[in-house]
């Protein structure tokens, strides 16, 4: 039976490399899928690992109907087996409603890769769709570590090094940024607790 599946993890944690490797997998056997993505850190249209891979994606913006963009693949003659479904957090809920009728209507298994929850420990309500309407869904077994050593739970926006906590949900970043730059830093739940960074905690030693 087709599924909607949602591969949440922190950052850090190989949702995009795991994505291609599915994509690559499927491909090998002759399934031709669409790929969704939004807001990679490589840019509009692609998505990307932080092992350096990167592939030719379609751009999920905020108004597009992602039912109706597959159906329109299907009837203008494109094979269509299988979406993935990068960066899924930072989708509308109706966005995730379209993918769940994908499943149901078209008879197709879905693969969507998020964070569960931004900055502040809120859940994306993309996110949080995919919570309540998935098939199934798995915690990805390569496990982000914390500057401390534990196990990262934790997605924390840093400026200058520090912590911030108030912003838009949304501010596009990596872990890989410069410290002056608006980034990202996986934390274990006490350090995000302390609002304490790599940085901060380097400082005070």
């Amino acid at each position: 039976m087709p599924e909607l599946v949602f591969f949440s993890g922190t950052m850090d944690c190989g949702k995009s490399t795991l994505a291609l490797q599915i994509e690559h997998n499927r491909s090998a056997r002759g399934l031709q899928g669409v790929i969704f993505t939004r807001d990679d850190r490589a840019g509009a249209g692609k998505l990307s690992s932080r092992l350096g891979l990167v592939t030719e994606a379609v751009e999920a913006g905020p108004d597009m109907d992602l039912f109706g963009y597959v159906v329109a693949e299907i009837e203008r003659g494109c094979k269509v087996d299988y979406l993935i479904v990068d960066e899924a957090q930072f989708l509308s809920s109706e966005q995730i409603d379209q993918l769940a009728r994908v499943v149901d209507d078209l008879g197709m298994d879905v693969y969507a890769f998020g964070i569960t929850t931004d900055f502040r420990t809120k859940l994306f309500p993309g996110s949080q769709r995919l919570i309540e309407l998935a098939d199934r869904i798995e915690a990805l077994q390569v496990e982000a570590m914390c500057w401390c050593g534990a196990r990262a739970t934790h997605n924390a926006r840093t400026l200058g090094g520090e912590m911030v906590v108030e912003g838009e949900q949304v501010v596009v970043g990596d872990v890989n940024r410069p410290a002056a730059e608006v980034g990202y830093e996986v934390l274990c739940r006490r350090h995000h607790r302390r609002r304490m960074t790599s940085s901060s905690a380097a400082f005070a030693h």
